[in-house]
This record gives C-alpha cells, structure tokens and sequence, in this order.
C-alpha cells in the first residue's frame, strides 16, 4: 500500500509540475495507459508461468 500512495504522490505532483509551466500532460490517453500497463502486467505473468511449467516439466 505505501507504493501505491508513493506512485499516487509522484504522480500528483509531476501532473502539477507540468500543469503549472503549461506543458501537455506526459501520460497517455486514459485506455491506451490503463491497456499499456495491463499488458506489461500479463506479458510478466505469462513469462513467470512458462517458466514455473518448464521448471516442473523437466
């Protein structure tokens, strides 16, 4: 939990930081960073699963 209120705060004050010197935000479009983060999530999974399997399987 204290990662999550470290990222939330991080990023809070980055979005203010950009805000107040009139630059575009720097994150992606809300579904492009959502399905981006999905999929770095599921890309790990999949890897830590083969790897469990190729492990038991010989």
């Amino acid at each position: 939990m204290k990662e999550v209120i470290l990222c939330l705060t991080a990023g809070f004050v980055m979005g203010a930081v950009f805000k107040s010197m009139n630059l575009p935000s720097p994150s992606p479009p809300i579904f492009a960073g959502v399905m981006g983060i999905v999929g770095v999530y599921s890309g790990g999974k999949v890897i830590e699963w083969v790897q469990l399997y190729m492990k038991i399987g010989g």
